[in-house]
């Protein structure tokens, strides 16, 4: 495994992952060089490949801990209780590793699309002019990606979802959805 390769593999996804959680652009990039980091030093400890992004994702779990903690500690409040109120990570972490399978099961025509606008990050009005469509034509597209995507997750798994649409919880439906863990 190559630092290099990973970090160009999740560094956007990982960015994505801290704004959802920190709105500061500076702090973000911080943690993001912190994660780095982490990764470099430890990158040892993975033993399996394909478990490289959950594990990532969890250091970025745990770096985002570690701020609010220390954000807490400098202004005296306590962030443990704030924490633990928000949905655990863990679950989307775990069903993160599907995303890239799952797209892939995909008709060719919904994979590409979604890898270009999930996974890699392009604009949609970018991706609808190198198609030669209309961005209403492609969001149609991407919408109807995205209807499918679900079917597969569905298939897969049973969801518990909470009052807000947030996954809280799931089980495997068969064992061969085991291969995206």
């Amino acid at each position: 495994m190559n630092i290099e390769y990973i970090w160009l593999e999740y560094r956007a996804a990982l960015k994505r992952f801290l704004h959802a959680k920190i709105s500061n652009e500076a702090d973000v990039e911080d943690l993001l060089q912190d994660i780095l980091i982490k990764t470099y030093n430890n990158l040892g400890a993975v033993k399996k490949q394909h478990s490289v992004k959950s594990w990532l994702f969890q250091i970025a779990n745990n770096t985002i801990i570690d701020y609010y903690r220390k954000k807490g500690r400098d202004q005296g409040v306590n962030i443990e209780v704030d924490w633990a109120l928000e949905e655990p990570q863990n679950i989307k972490v775990e069903l993160a590793s599907c995303i890239a399978p799952f797209i892939s099961a995909l008709p060719e025509e919904h994979a590409k699309l979604l890898t270009a606008i999930d996974i890699h990050n392009q604009s949609q009005k970018e991706y609808a002019e190198q198609l030669e469509i209309s961005y209403s034509t492609l969001k149609s597209r991407v919408q109807k990606s995205r209807v499918l995507l679900k079917k597969v997750f569905n298939d897969c798994c049973y969801f518990k979802i909470d009052k807000t649409g947030n996954v809280y919880d799931y089980n495997l439906k068969s064992k061969r959805c085991n291969d995206c863990e």
